[in-house]
């Protein structure tokens, strides 16, 4: 499984957010926005909490285990493999739908005098602070789940460490 790439991320959050910002520019024209749902900032902090509170769990499980706790449980590899899948994937749609918040935000910004966009502008910028919280919390949860490099010092003429 490849790693999170930050570049990838923000590729996806600046590409969407100059087409979303475009798209908003466009919707305008027609005398219509769509309107930022309050609801966005709110799931997309619930999807940070979940992600952080198993990676929490994940990495408390295998500290327990390194240091031999006697009532250590121990993680599945399988289920950890899925909470990584998770959330890499929860980053990617956060990524997205950030940078699609953060471009209706900033059109958003030109008219801050009327109290309904300027309530859509907050919206939007809650939305981008917790996509970004949901990426620092798939990162974390692919951190604490990475398997320790291989030893590269055993040569071909070195015997295996027992």
């Amino acid at each position: 499984m490849k790693e999170l790439r930050i570049r990838v991320l923000a590729g996806v959050f600046v590409v969407a957010g100059i087409l979303s910002w475009a798209g908003a520019r466009l919707w305008n024209s027609l005398g219509t926005l769509p309107s930022v749902p309050v609801a966005a900032p709110i799931v997309l902090t619930l999807i940070a909490v979940v992600l952080a509170a198993t990676a929490l769990s994940i990495r408390a499980r295998l500290k327990a285990q390194r240091e031999r706790q006697a009532d250590a449980k121990g993680v599945d590899p399988l289920m950890a493999a899925r909470a990584v899948v998770f959330g890499q994937a929860s980053a990617l749609v956060a990524a997205l739908v950030a940078g699609m918040y953060g471009g209706t935000g900033v059109f958003l910004l030109e008219s801050l005098d009327v109290p309904a966009r300027r309530d859509q502008a907050i919206y939007a910028g809650f939305s981008v602070l917790a996509g970004i919280g949901v990426i620092a919390a798939a990162i974390f949860l692919e951190r604490v789940c990475k398997l320790p490099e291989d030893d590269d010092t055993n040569g071909p003429g070195t015997a295996p460490a027992a």
